[in-house]
């Protein structure tokens, strides 16, 4: 017996025993049935008929938990021959009960009247279900002779009500008290402002405007009750009942339990009253219940490991204010309280009972500070400060006197495959961030001193203040190892100060700008200048500037106002929050212009008043790109296979990396990987034994229904879950209450997600889930498709890997976010945050392979920023492809498979990638349509061609023989047949090669050395 049945059990046992006029529906079987929903619903009430006769009455005691039962259809069939009852009649249809009439076609014997009947397109990803009116489809004199001799018709009896499995059922939790019976209890409680109802986990609290029925009846329980075991997280709910007033800053303190020992009451906590937010910063959540409304409060405690057995008892306290109020003393309510009763059991329970999902330990992850340190992971290096001097891998960074950088550089090679000794500028001047009066003058900022306030291994942290005149500028930083920078600037004033801009100046060496991406532009060639200005339907806060080996990508934040929005198709229902001190009502905006040797951006705030005592909060943030070296080698090591199939399969097909999406046997429900571990270890374990890894689909966009923490997540508004308009798939309209947004779903298994908010503690749960995974089931890494959290996030989410699982791989799949209902993001842009933690990229559905080879390199390959990637959108371009190193994913639109054979044959593994976008490619063709990435090796090189020409075109290649090492007099060019690739082809030194529009070759160059005097 699951535990669902257990309770089920346990609830009906007790309402059996309950006075016959209390609960009397309740009396009625709940159990589950078999029939097609898609066409008749998730619920029906079996009717029995003793007696042939033309019509039949029945009183059905539903308790329905739907708001409005009498604008719903109704199906009536016969449960023999499955014929629908034309001839039905609804007298009088209410939450509490219905009645009707209709006529049993088929004699004597069981009928069924399903009750909430939807259509919709049921087989969408994204479902639009809908609840049809009732239709009239009686006879109209039948109709007439049953409503006049209603009260002589047989009656029928209720046998049991049905759904169409357990989890679509109503019951417990969703059958509702009746309204007499909630009167009666009140006022059988006396003049206590609000009522507590205690409840057990494996019973989640449901309905927020309506008792349980179970609530009402005589045999309730009237305090916490539960058995725990040692070093158990114990969770339960205590239901708050606004029953007589508004309830307002609900909170619950709790006595020690006391026993054979002493539990303290500090080892109890709320989770949604309490909470530490996704930075690990503490926050307590204001809680209001309406009039009438029900509060489920989520509590666990703490169990010591070396509790001694035995019964403990102590008390719940409940504390109030009334709505409305001051929050004053004297708002202050009564005091409501429950009593607390544990058994602790002799036993000792592993990991507080996380690897038992249905205990709901894993509540307490909500609150995780895990992997909130400034550790260090592969590849990076140790912060260095030496001075005002800050190092990090292939970077470093000078401070100015302000706090800002002074000046930036880079290390990297051109082709990005090392870290080279010549350093490149990448500021021609000191960022700056500038205050002009109202007449437009600068105004000169003294400084009060940099200090420093933290020198850890993977960060060092400083702070700045600045004054000039009645301003005063606090500025504080911190440079992650990866090189990302995020500050803090406020400014505040003594006294009103009228101010014609305040702005951020980037100079950057112009010849370090050769490339432009994000605020409305693609990526690709910057432009000689630009002007930007906010726009709400726009995904756009930042832009990164650069060359492929040194940039800086600059995001403009408010400390007060800014919240990540919502990404990829959900950013529309909750777009970015403009940051009130750059935005400025409109005021600001960015532009961008070459002036001589420098590139500047200057990000403008406009005019402005500057009240005494206000502070403005110009928070922006600096990466520092490339975040590390490619790594080809590596890369091309890792063949992936993004499917779920049998693992012979995958080894016949070449492939050892293995991304499990959700919606299979071994990950079935979207985000929440925990539900069937044991196959997902076996199948894990097998890919091990064969040299193989396999990563999982597990991100937190959006959360599966099945979720057993959802109810829990239901009563913390939209912090964790986003506000939206409800519908979807049927199950989330029948059992969630209040707004929310419905995401991904999956016909086949009912797997009907939410879409969660942008950032949330959902992401300190999300950081112990992947922790547990690694830990427990083994998985080799991520696979992302477009991530929803934050850089803060993705840093924990690494760690989380390399401490448990070293050598794990996170990869990132994104389709092209530029479109209207997107924000006109660019993806690479967008995620570059996220890029210093992951492996490979996979860009994606509807990017345009067709784009110049500048959009390639900056938008799709990741080249620029460390990264390699793949395609996707209608198979790529395999000859551009390979100008990257980017072939497809099997089994998706290609088969890289002809590709994977010539590597290996060639010995691709044991080349130097040379890009055709370094200053002296070794190999060119003349042609700025036609071009060569050279992979140089002992005595040979593979030449990868493509062109962006619009016809055939018949190419010389031009060689640099003493950079790659070879002998001109002795070399041969062979093109190897390469299946839907290219034919097997033989070229003298100096013939022209023909290139065809939008392919290319594959060439093998070989020669001895030349000979050295």
């Amino acid at each position: 017996m699951s535990w669902r049945q257990r309770y089920r059990h346990f609830v009906l046992l007790a309402l059996s025993i309950a006075p016959p006029h209390a609960l009397a529906a309740q009396q009625l079987p709940w159990r589950t049935g078999q029939w097609n929903p898609d066409s008749l619903g998730n619920h029906r009430v079996v009717v029995h008929v003793a007696d042939s006769a033309a019509v039949v009455r029945v009183h059905i005691p539903w308790r329905r938990p739907d708001a409005k039962p009498d604008a719903v259809e109704i199906i009536a069939m016969s449960a023999r021959t499955g014929t629908r009852i034309t001839n039905l009649y609804r007298r009088e249809i209410t939450r509490e009960s219905g009645d009707l009439a209709f006529e049993p076609v088929d004699g004597a014997g069981d009928y069924y009247l399903y009750y909430l009947p939807y259509r919709g397109s049921i087989t969408s990803n994204y479902p639009r279900i809908f609840y049809p009116a009732p239709s009239t489809t009686a006879n109209p004199a039948w109709l007439a002779a049953t409503q006049s001799g209603w009260a002589s018709l047989p009656a029928a009896t209720v046998v049991a009500i049905e759904s169409i499995d357990e989890f679509n059922s109503f019951s417990p939790m969703q059958v509702i008290a009746t309204q007499a019976e909630t009167q009666a209890l009140v006022k059988a409680r006396g003049a206590a402002p609000f009522l507590l109802f205690p409840e057990d986990r494996t019973r989640p609290i449901r309905m927020r405007h309506d008792l349980p029925a179970s609530w009402v009846a005589p045999t309730a329980p009237r305090s916490v009750n539960g058995t725990a075991m040692r070093g158990e997280w114990f969770a339960f709910q205590v239901g708050v009942y606004a029953s007589r007033q508004a309830l307002d800053s609900a909170r619950a303190t709790f006595t020690p339990l006391r026993g054979p020992g002493t539990i303290a009451g500090s080892a109890f906590t709320c989770v949604n009253v309490d909470g530490i937010d996704w930075r690990g910063r503490p926050f307590t959540r204001r809680v209001t219940i309406a009039k009438g409304e029900v509060y489920p409060l989520w509590c666990g405690v703490q169990i010591p490991k070396n509790a001694k057995p035995g019964r403990y008892s102590g008390r719940i306290t409940v504390h109030g204010a009334a709505a409305n109020s001051r929050l004053t003393a004297d708002s202050r309510l009564p005091t409501v309280d429950l009593a607390v009763s544990l058994t602790i059991l002799p036993d000792t329970i592993a990991a507080a009972g996380d690897d038992q999902p249905w205990r709901l330990s894993r509540l307490r992850w909500l609150n995780s500070t895990l992997y909130q340190d400034d550790d260090l992971i592969p590849p990076y290096t140790p912060v260095t400060v030496a001075g005002t001097t800050l190092g990090v891998l292939g970077r470093d960074l000078r401070l100015a006197p302000s706090g800002l950088p002074g000046s930036i550089r880079t290390f990297y090679t051109p082709d990005m495959t090392s870290i080279g000794s010549t350093a490149r500028d990448l500021l021609a001047a000191p960022v700056a961030l500038v205050a002009e009066d109202a007449h437009g003058k600068v105004l000169p900022w003294t400084s009060g001193g940099l200090t420093f306030t933290k020198r850890a291994k993977g960060a060092a942290a400083w702070t700045v203040t600045s004054t000039s005149g009645p301003l005063t500028l606090k500025l504080t930083a911190q440079l992650d190892f990866d090189g990302t920078i995020e500050y803090q600037a406020a400014l505040g004033s003594t006294a009103n100060a009228n101010l014609a801009d305040v702005r951020l100046e980037i100079p950057m060496a112009d010849s370090a700008v050769r490339y432009f991406m994000g605020m409305n532009l693609k990526g690709g060639k910057r432009p000689p200048s630009y002007d930007w200005k906010w726009d709400v339907t726009r995904n756009q806060d930042a832009a990164w500037l650069g060359d492929v080996n040194g940039g800086i990508q600059f995001t403009l934040k408010d400390d007060h106002s800014y919240v990540r929005p919502l990404n990829t198709n959900f950013y529309q229902q909750k777009p970015l929050v403009m940051p009130a001190s750059w935005a400025n009502r409109g005021r600001g905006g960015c532009r961008f212009a070459e002036t001589g040797a420098i590139y500047r951006t200057t990000c403008f705030s406009g005019p402005r008043t500057l009240l005494a005592g206000d502070t403005l909060h110009y928070d922006f943030r600096l990466m520092i790109t490339p975040f590390h070296p490619i790594d080809p080698a590596q890369h091309w090591k890792e063949r992936y296979f993004h499917a779920y199939v049998p693992l012979d399969s995958v080894a016949k097909m070449g492939a050892n990396v293995i991304n499990v999406h959700h919606a299979t046997p071994i990950n079935p429900f979207i985000n929440y990987p925990f539900l069937r571990p044991d196959t997902m270890r076996a199948y894990i374990d097998s890919a091990h034994a064969r040299q193989m890894k396999v990563k999982i689909y597990y991100t937190v966009r959006e959360l599966t229904n099945r979720a057993p923490e959802l109810w829990t997540l239901l009563t913390l508004n939209d912090e964790v879950l986003a506000d939206g308009p409800g519908g979807g798939w049927s199950w989330l309209q029948e059992h969630v209450e209040g707004s929310y947004l419905g995401g991904w779903f999956v016909p086949e298994i009912s797997d009907a997600a939410l879409v969660t908010s942008g950032v949330s503690r959902w992401h300190n749960f999300y950081i112990e889930g992947l922790d547990w995974l690694a830990r427990n089931i083994g998985i080799d890494g991520l696979y992302l498709d477009d991530v929803a959290f934050d850089r803060t996030t993705m840093m924990r989410a690494r760690k989380a890997l390399e401490h448990n699982r070293p050598g794990s791989l996170i990869d990132l799949h994104s389709a092209n976010q530029y479109n209207p209902r997107d924000g006109f993001a660019s993806s690479a842009n967008l995620y570059l945050e996220h890029f210093p933690f992951i492996d490979r990229l996979w860009f994606g559905e509807y990017f345009d392979y067709n784009s110049l080879p500048d959009y390639w390199l900056i938008e799709i390959s990741g080249v620029p920023f460390g990264l390699m990637g793949e395609m996707l959108e209608g198979g790529g371009n395999p000859w551009r492809g390979m100008l990257f190193g980017m072939t497809n994913r099997l089994p998706w639109s290609g088969d890289p498979r002809p590709l994977w054979r010539e590597w290996d044959r060639f010995g691709i593994q044991d080349t130097r990638m040379i890009g055709w976008w370094v200053p002296s490619p070794p190999v060119t063709t003349g042609r700025p349509d036609v071009l060569v990435t050279t992979y140089a090796g002992d005595g040979k090189a593979l030449l990868a061609v493509a062109s962006w020409a619009p016809d055939t075109v018949s190419v010389p290649l031009v060689i640099d023989w003493m950079a790659l090492g070879l002998d001109s007099a002795r070399a041969r060019f062979t093109a190897p047949a390469i299946d839907s690739f290219q034919p097997a082809r033989e070229f003298r030194p100096g013939e022209p090669i023909p290139v065809a529009p939008a392919r290319g070759w594959l060439l093998e160059l070989r020669s001895p050395p030349p000979q050295r005097p």
